[in-house]
């Protein structure tokens, strides 16, 4: 009711309703004095009353375009769409109408003067009638309500045809500008039909194995912290087994979690002064995979697969392909000024890339996240994530986060806060207080994905020191993963079975898209990556 009353007010339109037939006495509601006569019809008629702007609006339907049983162009279209709104305008006002003069009405009957009159019973009945009529009259509220969604349904069905249109003029237009001629080559039109993102973009059926291109780059696999000295971390990566462990120097080293006697998983063995050592036989092998014991035999050359493994800003990292490693890590580290309270590990059963999407995405939160960080969330009309031309970087509208994609599978954010799961502005430079995130989506195998979660804040560094705080961070960060899961996990069953997971792109899947992109110029082997600053 307080919903379309102040609707009402603001001139929107909201609901649909017969009006009730009942004549109307003045009185006052809330404030204002309303007068109102009944027509033969049934048809509330503004009389004389302050709010008088608000409630005489002329019926429109008089006016409504015929168009019945004829095909109609966009602007047909529109129009009649614009004419639906009218009406539902102006049917909105009547409800309201409608609602004030039972309210008005319920204060007659209930008057100390009146009850002077009246008997009980006589109260009782009148009062039965109009909570009957009041009833009816929200009930219409409600089915007013589905009407107005129908109607911003169908102009949201109409915007994306017209979009497809212009569209596909631009498309025809830029191929007429690029077409074919003896000094056109297919590189150059090639590059014209990848910038048609909405229409090229295609991830469907079972998650092929990993291009062997996408396997050079430096990734990180775990948290320093988590690594002790006589501690190993087993993991997969590219549907390999792997673990990591400290050598004698006390520097990370990481060998394939397969002895080369018969093939016992090392990592449920032990590390003994800087070599891990099978559990079946006690071969130890050192960082460099090479073996160096061999207890009741004779020592032989034996030598197991290892990468180069590298510790940076808290991380460890891996090169797991055959190209030559780069000589340089990408940093992951915070701003300056914030600091770290939570490290966070989590093994996850999607694909690494569906992860990926969802991470890069915000509009899903007020939607998803409802019992999490974004409870009480408003949707906006429109969310947009603005990037400049070359970068895999931007910011959302109107939500005060800046967002970056950092490959080849991290996702840093820095999010404006005043209060916990409250946003404050509309960026994230206007705001005093943020949250800093690292989500880092290490490819395991083809349907699961070794998350690494870190959070950092700029402001209550005491929360560092709480005991047991770092399982409170945990618990809140599997609520708002376990919102997303269970989407992410049917879209992944739908993608198996031949589903396009990016069949419609819309202005605020930028930066996924981007992801894509880049993700697919990887795998062809193109020189100059697309979006790269």
């Amino acid at each position: 009711m307080t919903t379309v009353a102040s609707a009402g007010a603001l001139s929107l339109p909201i609901s649909l309703c017969k009006s009730s037939k009942f004549n109307s006495k003045k009185g006052i509601i809330g404030g204002f004095r309303v007068f109102a006569v009944v027509g033969e019809e049934g048809g509330l008629v503004a009389k004389k009353s302050v709010l008088g702007t608000i409630f005489d609006v002329e019926d429109p339907r008089s006016k409504v375009p015929q168009c019945k049983g004829k095909f109609l162009d966009a602007n047909q279209a529109l129009e009649v769409a614009r004419f639906d709104i009218q009406y539902c305008d102006w049917r909105a006002r009547q409800d309201v109408l409608t609602i004030m003069h039972l309210h008005e009405k319920v204060v007659e009957v209930l008057n100390p003067l009146a009850r002077e009159i009246k008997s009980i019973g006589t109260l009782k009945t009148e009062l039965a009638g109009l909570q009957e009529e009041l009833a009816q009259a929200h009930t219409q509220v409600h089915i007013s309500e589905a009407r107005v969604e129908t109607a911003l349904d169908k102009l949201a069905y109409m915007e994306e045809l017209v979009n497809d249109r212009l569209l596909q003029d631009r498309n025809t237009a830029e191929a007429n500008l690029l077409s074919p001629s003896p000094s056109t080559s297919s590189t150059s039109l090639d590059a014209v039909n990848k910038k048609l993102t909405g229409k090229t973009l295609s991830v469907s059926g079972p998650v092929q194995p990993y291009h062997p291109r996408l396997k050079n780059f430096w990734y990180p696999v775990a948290f320093s912290t988590d690594l002790k000295d006589d501690t190993m971390i087993p993991l997969e990566c590219f549907e390999e087994p792997w673990v990591v462990f400290r050598g004698k120097d006390g520097k990370p080293g990481c060998v394939q979690n397969t002895c080369a006697h018969r093939a016992c998983p090392l990592d449920l063995g032990s590390v003994n002064e800087g070599r891990i050592q099978c559990p079946y036989h006690g071969w130890e092998y050192s960082t460099d995979g090479k073996c160096e014991k061999m207890p009741s035999t004779r020592l032989v050359n034996v030598k197991i697969k290892s990468l180069p493994c590298f510790e940076q800003e808290g991380l460890i990292w891996i090169w797991p392909g055959n190209d030559p490693p780069a000589a340089t890590l990408p940093s992951l580290q915070p701003p300056s000024g914030f600091c770290v309270h939570a490290e966070i590990v989590m093994e996850l059963p999607v694909e690494h890339g569906l992860l990926l999407d969802n991470l890069l995405d915000l509009a899903h939160a007020p939607f998803t996240h409802t019992s999490t960080f974004a409870k009480g969330w408003a949707v906006p009309s429109l969310v947009k994530f603005l990037t400049p031309a070359s970068g895999l970087q931007g910011y959302w509208d109107p939500y005060p986060i800046d967002m970056e994609f950092r490959p080849p599978c991290m996702v840093l954010s820095t999010i404006g806060i005043s209060k916990p799961g409250k946003l404050e502005g509309q960026s994230a430079k206007q705001c005093a207080t943020h949250l800093h995130q690292l989500h880092v989506c290490l490819p395991s195998s083809r349907q699961k994905t070794r998350l690494l979660y870190r959070m950092s804040l700029d402001f209550a560094p005491v929360l560092k020191h709480i005991p047991f705080m770092q399982y409170l961070w945990r618990h809140f960060a599997e609520q708002v993963l376990n919102e997303d899961l269970r989407l992410v996990l049917g879209q992944q069953e739908r993608m198996i079975n031949g589903a396009n997971i990016w069949n419609r792109p819309v202005v605020y899947d930028k930066l996924g898209v981007r992801y894509r992109l880049w993700r697919d110029a990887v795998e062809q082997g193109e020189k100059q990556l697309p979006f790269s600053k």
